[in-house]
């Protein structure tokens, strides 16, 4: 009846496993206790999970990736604080334990933080930034948030039934193979990364469409804001990678339990190789999948911020394409080890620097901007000067792993590396995009003060966690080692562990900002919709925009179309007619797809096969419904829309009233 789901698979063999469980299960159910304690269930259905609304799926997927943060920066402090003090003792965590959290911290920050960040930022700005009132694809952009959501529901439940994968993230066989992971810890990963997998490149299909066909008329290519462009090139990226990264995951779920050998041999070998070359044919381009729109974002906010247009706009632009041409050209550089011959590493070798040349070239074009401007140090720029700093650090430590035979590359080093380039250069991208579009979202902004704190905690506290692992990197410290016998790595691992620490408050101080922010939302408000005296064009909109965006859709003639047209005076100006807008409706179909498909993968990963057969059929049910409803949209009338601007332009003057 329940396959092979019993009781042992509760997580009776840790103490700190059961607490963990009963942490997730208690908030699980502390929140929907709240919901229906304050009658919201309507409201949140209504408005929110049924809404086929860019906007409001872009906060969803921000949501979703700060609650992974919270989860996965927990799992890096259980890492550190077992590394820093299992020097002669065998540490608070079992070795199994460990390495479940391991695989789990970078699985949940690179598929459950990243990804919906970026997806996140990129429905609550792109389309109101290209002139858009919907994406292309409303349906399906609301389905790649669902199925991203049931793969991080995979990863949390994994806490409370049944373990984790210990094959790392990468899950590189024969070790997440069936003889040497037996459990269902890698069939959870394998589902998690699917589902994800799926949904990404549902969105990337939604977003390249959306700006290729659905630019305001006059907004040509080379007119599109900064951060379009990076949305436009990640959107190819994911299109072009993510299909490795499914059927790699794909294949290893068939020689797991199908028996076949596509990585695996009879004999226990088989070719890896071919693993190997996939995932990182997905790998390397996702690091820039992630990074592209973080640059995107320190584009607009070095211009916004420093009060004048981006010096070398074009450059910026061949400097991005270069990115992602390249990105997917050099991932062999990950596996120079493996044995891919003379040739073929000196060809790698050569290639993977160049990748540094547009990067020096955008952050250049940035610095140019700000000395040429009237710097304001606002939260977005002090998250976008910290990344410029910390950001050199890892690109020049890169170069070495162009080096075939250097001795760092299964060390701490490459740990230490890979962190600055994600940390400073994409996290701390999306939360200076994060701080600065808050209030497009919301209406009100976040407060500077907390915000502030944050940062300096994220900083300081990065380079404590990672820079010490640079010098345990160059004294041969192995990665994923969960103990040592080493006295000289010791203090190191502390220091480390303090910078973890202190990263765990900035994630404290960003959710008082938040509670804070609400709390003052009125002193905080920016009715005229434009807080920063910004350039593009989705600040033309109001703070938070219509469901329609525009009610008029605006006709661009040149670059930064929001600052000319205030300069012109023709911003904000109404049209003499109002017509009917038509809007996607509401459709349940995405969120009971995501739910159905989370149903169908825990029952194929514990064999339950009539649960199976329900999931699949729901699934099937929901594309059917869809299917019949696809075309059904929501009409709001001329009257309604001219209503909604009124009390915008009403707005407007009162706040220019108060600014004089």
């Amino acid at each position: 009846m329940l396959g092979k789901l019993t009781i042992d698979a509760l997580p009776f063999y840790s103490g700190i496993a059961m607490a963990g469980a009963l942490t997730v299960v208690c908030t699980a159910l502390s929140v929907v206790a709240l919901i229906t304690w304050l009658g919201r269930w309507r409201y949140l259905w209504t408005e929110w999970l049924t809404s086929l609304d860019h906007k409001k799926i872009g906060i969803m997927y921000v949501t979703l990736a700060l609650i992974m943060l919270v989860r996965g920066v927990i799992d890096a402090l259980m890492i550190r604080t077992q590394q820093a003090f299992a020097f002669e003792p065998h540490g608070y965590l079992p070795p199994d334990h460990f390495d479940q959290i391991f695989t789990s911290h970078a699985t949940i920050m690179m598929f459950f933080v990243a990804m919906p960040f970026v997806l996140g930022l990129l429905n609550i700005v792109v389309p109101q930034q290209i002139g858009a009132r919907r994406v292309a694809f409303p349906f399906m952009n609301a389905v790649g948030l669902w199925l991203t959501a049931s793969g991080a529901a995979l990863v949390m439940i994994s806490l409370v039934i049944g373990k984790f994968s210990t094959a790392y993230w990468t899950a590189y066989p024969p070790q997440s193979g069936i003889q040497f992971n037996p459990g269902v810890g890698v069939d959870y990963w394998i589902w998690a990364v699917l589902l994800s997998s799926v949904g990404s490149m549902l969105a990337g299909i939604s977003f390249l469409v959306t700006i290729v066909k659905r630019r305001a008329p006059g907004m040509r290519l080379m007119m599109m804001p900064l951060f379009t462009w990076a949305a436009l090139c990640t959107s190819i990226l994911i299109i072009f990678a993510y299909p490795a990264l499914i059927v790699a995951a794909a294949l290893l779920g068939l020689d797991r339990h199908l028996g076949t050998h596509f990585f695996t041999g009879l004999q226990g070998g088989g070719n890896v190789a071919n693993y190997v070359s996939l995932f990182w044919t997905w790998g390397h381009p996702h690091v820039y999948i992630l990074i592209l729109p973080a640059f995107g974002i320190y584009s607009e906010v070095a211009a916004t911020f420093s009060g004048r247009k981006l010096s070398g706009y074009n450059p910026l632009i061949y400097s991005t394409v270069a990115i992602t041409v390249l990105s997917l050209v050099v991932w062999l550089h990950h596996f120079f080890t493996l044995g891919s011959g003379v040739d073929v590493n000196a060809f790698f070798g050569s290639a993977a620097p160049l990748i540094a040349v547009p990067t020096v070239v955008t952050i250049a074009a940035w610095l140019l901007t700000m000395y040429r401007g009237r710097v304001q140090f606002s939260v977005p720029m002090l998250f976008t000067l910290g990344f410029i700093v910390t950001f050199l650090v890892g690109g020049v430590s890169g170069f070495l792993f162009a080096v075939a035979p250097a001795s760092i590359h299964d060390t701490t080093f490459r740990v230490a590396h890979f962190h600055n380039l994600l940390i400073p250069g994409a996290l701390f991208g999306y939360f200076a995009g994060y701080q600065y579009w808050f209030p497009k979202a919301f209406g009100f902004r976040l407060d500077e003060k907390w915000g502030r704190r944050a940062f300096w905690c994220w900083i300081v506290g990065f380079c404590l966690a990672f820079l010490p692992l640079y010098v345990l990197g160059l004294m041969g410290m192995p990665q994923r080692l969960n103990r040592s016998d080493v006295a000289d790595w010791q203090p190191y691992l502390i220091v480390a562990q303090c910078g973890v620490v202190l990263i765990l408050f900035g994630i404290a101080f960003l959710a008082v900002q938040i509670a804070v922010s609400i709390r003052d939302r009125a002193a905080l408000a920016v009715p005229g919709g434009d807080p920063w005296n910004a350039r593009t064009l989705e600040w033309a909109t109001a703070s938070p925009p219509a469901a329609y965006n525009f009610a008029v859709v605006p006709e661009v003639h040149g670059i930064d179309p929001w600052w000319t047209m205030k300069q012109e005076k023709t911003g904000g100006r109404r049209p003499s007619r109002f017509h009917d807008i038509v809007m996607p409706g509401n459709s349940s179909a995405a969120i009971v797809l995501g739910a159905m498909s989370f149903v169908f993968a825990f029952a194929m990963i514990w064999y339950i096969w009539w649960l199976a057969a329900v999931g699949g059929l729901g699934m099937f049910a929901a594309l059917l419904w869809q299917t019949f409803h696809d075309r059904a949209g929501h009409r709001i009338p001329a009257s309604e829309v001219e209503a909604i601007e009124n009390h915008r332009a009403v707005s407007c003057v009162v706040a220019v009233g108060a600014t004089t």
